[in-house]
C-alpha cells in the first residue's frame, strides 16, 4: 500500500481519492469511480458496506427527532407544517450525511489497510469443526 497522502476530512467531505487527495472518488452523487484520474490507484478494494447507512440513521434520526420534538412543544404547529418542515430537512441531511460518511468510511478502510476477517494458518475449515 503507497503512503496515505490524502485526509480522512477531505475524502469525506469532498469527495477526494484517500490515496492522493486530488482525484474524485466519486463518478456520480453516490456511485464510486473505477480508479483514480490522478494517481490510478483502482477503487476495487472499496466496501463501505451498510456502515453509512446505519451511521445516518443514527445521526440523522437524532437530529430530525429531537428538532421534531422541539418544534412541537413549543410551538405546537399543526400536523402538515410538521411535516411540510421535517421532511425535506430530513431528506436532505440524510444525503449530505451519506455522501460523507461513506468517503470517510471509504478513507479509514484505505488508511487502515482493513480487509475481510478471515482465518489463516492452521488448515482446519472451521465451519465444519464447530
Amino acid at each position: 500500500m503507497a503512503e496515505f497522502k490524502g485526509s480522512i476530512a477531505r475524502t469525506a467531505f469532498a469527495g477526494k481519492c484517500p490515496r492522493c487527495g486530488e482525484g474524485h472518488l466519486y463518478k456520480s452523487f453516490l456511485k464510486i469511480a473505477d480508479r483514480c484520474e490522478v494517481c490510478e490507484m483502482d477503487y476495487g478494494f472499496i466496501d463501505s458496506g451498510d456502515g453509512p447507512a446505519v451511521f445516518v440513521i443514527m445521526i440523522v434520526g437524532f437530529i430530525a427527532t429531537g428538532g421534531l420534538l422541539y418544534t412541537e412543544f413549543t410551538y405546537e404547529p399543526p400536523i402538515w407544517l410538521q411535516a411540510l418542515i421535517w421532511l425535506p430537512v430530513t431528506i436532505l441531511l440524510c444525503l449530505a450525511f451519506l455522501y460523507w460518511l461513506k468517503g470517510a468510511l471509504i478513507a479509514q478502510q484505505y488508511k487502515t489497510n482493513a480487509e475481510q476477517g478471515q482465518r489463516v494458518g492452521d488448515g482446519v475449515n472451521h465451519a465444519e469443526a464447530d
